[in-house]
């Protein structure tokens, strides 16, 4: 039944949604057969010049052959189909109906002041009005807090197109911010966001990527590309490890003697920061210690290791003095303050001392400040892991008090009597440590783990050693976040301690690719990561070569 211009119809016998539109407007994400034209404007003219409904008789004159014109017939609509995104939705539930497309006439309105960020970002990104908390209108898209979905989890989302209308909701802003990369993704190139309800919430809580900018130097503008990317495929990290041997790239008032002459400026990382909040991505910084110091030491040769014959330790700090304390914490202390997010990596990994046969022998000025601090039978390994432990309560003195530390794998020591805080999570990169143990001795424990795989998330510069350039079809195809070494996945009794993962670019041999050849050599692996973090599913509905091409159209 016809109920006027711009109202759907529901045929309720049949179940079907009928749509009319009033004259002049398009209808967007339609194919329409060249005969509905004719149908809806009244028959054409035909070419002998006889009259057609277009064309009224003379004044008083009769035709009954003329037929009364019918209004537009009703547009029947397919079941829309699930969105194409990355990482893909994961549920959708189709309805009958056109879609909706942006429009320059149309708004982003919110239901709080709290949305406003993510309604000015996506105003401007589909080159739409931002209408602040004004009621919504047909055409508009409206971004509101829904407490109610906080059962799905803090980062889940609604999507609904409908009444040619968007509503994205979720329990949280980032909730809400997630939805509108959804909606961004599908009308990109011109496309239309489906008809009906997306429900989605991501597998794992932490999505990661991390860039070693100690060893090379990333300029910030090209750190901010990769956080607007990172943003747009729903990653929620971004790791910068930016002290190690080759360099210390972030300028420092406690300490200006160990900065890099090529390093970010503190108001550049605040920039990095602010747009990293705006994508609700959180920054976890890393000082590695008690390895890895080597451009602290070059300022400071009298705190690196030497072993009993007097030989430097590369990297090495001397844990057994007091001075080593001092400085490390100085620079934990100052760049908790700088750095406001409720995540901080600890490093932890090759220590010097405990990658030779006897640790004791070798150092033995850090034996002996074992057993003066932990008692008789305490080792090195005790006193690596104190110093671990004090590394976490500074940096957790500073607020935010309930900051979550994690540390590498190789960081925690079998030997040790003396044991890693509970609450340090363990980033698992590798089994080919001395006294390697599996991810099921952490696991086992109690212990939350960050999954690092350096068989499949590992992108390594130069390819030293046996590493290569990973792929995006290796991770897509192979791996999950229950792969966390090698090619083998933990039981699933252990899915809840694992809390996602993080995809790493080290920068070993830091000439051997530009800043472009990284963002290009990552693009897909990134890509495929997030597609496993975000779908619990181990093989994704679309093959590779599909997911490929998607991935090429999206951008």
């Amino acid at each position: 039944m016809l109920l006027g211009a711009g109202v759907l119809v529901a045929a309720g016998a049949v179940g079907v949604s009928v749509a009319f539109w009033p004259v002049g407007d398009s209808d967007p994400g339609t194919d329409i057969d060249a005969g509905r034209t004719a149908a809806s404007t009244g028959a054409a003219r035909s070419s002998e010049g006889t009259e057609t409904a277009d064309s009224a008789p003379a004044a008083g004159s009769r035709d009954s052959s003329r037929v009364t014109p019918s209004p537009s017939p009703a547009r029947v609509y397919p079941l829309s189909k699930t969105p194409r995104t990355i990482p893909a939705v994961r549920e959708h539930i189709p309805a009958r109906g056109p879609g909706w497309r942006p429009a320059s006439t149309a708004r982003v309105v919110v239901t709080a002041g709290g949305l406003a960020d993510e309604g000015k970002l996506l105003a401007g990104e589909l080159r739409m009005t931002y209408g602040g908390t004004a009621a919504p209108r047909a055409g508009d898209v409206q971004l509101k807090l829904d407490p109610g979905q906080a059962t799905r989890g803090p980062e889940s989302y609604t999507l609904t197109v409908t009444n040619r209308r968007v509503t994205v909701s979720g329990p949280t802003e980032a909730g809400v911010f997630y939805g509108t990369r959804t909606l961004k993704q599908e009308v990109t190139g011109g496309g239309t966001a489906s008809e009906g309800v997306v429900r989605d919430r991501p597998a794992k809580p932490q999505r990661g990527l991390m860039l070693d900018i100690a060893r090379k130097h990333f300029t910030a503008s090209w750190i901010e590309d990769r956080v607007r990317e990172l943003g747009d495929l729903k990653f929620n990290e971004l790791g910068l490890h930016f002290s190690d041997d080759q360099g210390f790239r972030i300028a420092s008032d406690t300490h200006p003697e160990i900065v890099s002459r090529d390093h970010l400026t503190k108001a550049e990382v605040r920039r990095i920061l602010a747009l990293a909040a705006s994508r609700h991505i959180t920054v976890v910084p890393e000082i590695d210690s008690p390895g890895h110091l080597g451009a602290v030491l070059a300022a400071h040769p009298d705190l690196q290791l030497t072993n009993a014959q007097g030989t430097p330790a590369r990297g090495a700090i001397d844990i057994s003095k007091p001075g080593a304390a001092k400085i490390v914490d100085d620079l934990l202390g100052e760049y908790a303050d700088l750095f406001p997010g409720a995540s901080w990596h600890l490093g932890g990994d090759e220590y010097r001392a405990l990658t030779v046969a006897n640790p004791a022998a070798s150092y033995p000025q850090l034996a002996a400040a074992a057993t003066a601090k932990y008692g008789a039978g305490a080792g090195v390994s005790d006193l690596a892991t104190g110093w671990l432990n004090d590394r976490a309560a500074t940096v957790r003195s500073h607020a935010p008090r309930n900051r979550t530390v994690r540390a590498w794998n190789d960081g925690f020591y079998a030997s040790s009597s003396v044991q890693a805080g509970k609450n340090v999570q363990v980033a698992y990169w590798t089994g080919k440590e001395i006294g390697a143990r599996k991810p099921t001795a952490y696991l086992s424990a109690g212990r939350k783990v960050v999954n690092y795989n350096d068989e499949y998330l590992y992108y390594v510069l130069g390819q030293p050693n046996t590493f290569v350039y990973p792929t995006g079809e290796r991770i897509y195809k192979q791996w999950t976040p229950r792969v966390l070494r090698g090619s083998t996945a933990v039981s699933s009794t252990y899915d809840s301690q694992i809390l996602g993962g993080v995809f790493a670019v080290w920068c070993d041999l830091a000439g051997s690719q530009t800043q472009s050849q990284v963002a290009a050599g990552i693009r897909l692996p990134l890509r495929a990561t997030v597609q496993k973090l975000w779908d619990p599913r181990a093989q994704p509905s679309l093959s590779w070569t599909d997911f490929k091409k998607l991935a090429k159209q999206l951008g």
